[in-house]
């Protein structure tokens, strides 16, 4: 009984364990970005290298396990045995090659895909300043005066230059189907470059644990034709609302699940006025702000 249980038992949970994959998401290797698309290349090739070895030695130990079990009097008893030249060649070779072979790959495209690397591609880009806050994201378009509270948009075939802080704790801005992933961090301006193939709308999120809103800290990025993204600009430029260093401060506290909003006003210089708090002279009143904003939280409380 305790046989076939065995052996119904076992399969049953092979299955169930291979349906559950069902539910996730590739996205990875589903790649919109041209950044994304070297990325997914570099994974699978990286993968498939390493698979030379990792294949073989599970088939092999199998085998092994089979062919020299105590039960196979067939098998050669060779107890002296000490040393084969080939073996060592074959065990110590092959991973020489591969790691030298995955350091010239990685050494090559380290400086390939280096973020602040700007992208050969045609046309202007546009710049975008990212501001990453407890629990949302802040995008300033500084060239065009707008700014938007978790709804990013830019065109698509066209370099989208970002530049990233945080006005708090440190996370990560990503977009996985465009590829990259850099921290924003609170006093530093990290950079990334990136750019959509094809029109759609794609995920955005933070890829580091930063506290109890983190799971809500996403947004949409959508890349539009260059007359939708105009039409989209215009429609931000109507909007009632202004962005100073004044309404920053207030948009900034901590909040989850926070909705699309629009400013079609932003002060010169903000993104720098946020850096600027944590470094030089600013650093002493940010100091101050931070520990009356957790006072009146937990006055709040």
């Amino acid at each position: 009984m305790r046989e076939i249980c065995r052996k119904v038992l076992r399969p049953a949970a092979i299955i169930a364990g291979l349906s559950s994959l069902g539910g996730c998401s590739w996205v990875l290797f589903n790649t919109k970005g041209s950044v994304g698309l070297q990325e997914r290349d570099l994974i699978i090739l990286c993968i498939g290298l390493m698979l030379i070895v990792v294949l073989p030695a599970i088939v092999l130990t199998f085998v092994f396990a089979g062919q020299y079990r105590s039960s196979n009097h067939n098998a050669t008893y060779m107890p002296e045995w000490a040393h084969s030249t080939r073996i060592e060649v074959v065990v110590w070779g092959i991973p020489i090659l591969i790691i030298v072979t995955l350091a010239i790959i990685v050494w090559k495209s380290t400086h390939e895909l280096d973020p602040y690397r700007s992208l050969d591609v045609p046309g202007q880009p546009i710049n975008v300043e990212v501001i990453a806050t407890d629990w949302k994201w802040i995008f300033i378009y500084p060239e065009l005066g707008i700014a938007t509270i978790n709804q990013l948009v830019f065109p698509a075939h066209r370099e989208v230059t970002f530049s990233i802080t945080s006005n708090s704790t440190m996370g990560t801005f990503f977009i996985p189907q465009l590829g990259g992933q850099i921290y924003a961090m609170a006093g530093m301006r990290t950079q990334l470059h990136l750019m959509a193939n094809e029109e759609g709308k794609f995920r955005g999120m933070s890829g580091n644990f930063n506290g109890p809103g983190f799971s809500d800290m996403k947004f949409i990025a959508t890349a539009t034709s260059e007359a939708d993204f105009q039409h989209w600009v215009k429609q931000v430029q109507t909007s009632p609302n202004r962005l100073d260093f004044n309404t920053f401060q207030k948009v900034a506290r901590p909040s989850q699940g926070a909705a699309i909003v629009q400013f079609s006003q932003v002060q010169p210089g903000l993104f720098k006025a946020v850096i600027d708090q944590y470094v030089g002279p600013g650093a002493d009143a940010a100091a101050h702000a931070a520990l009356e904003l957790s006072a009146s939280s937990k006055r709040e409380e």
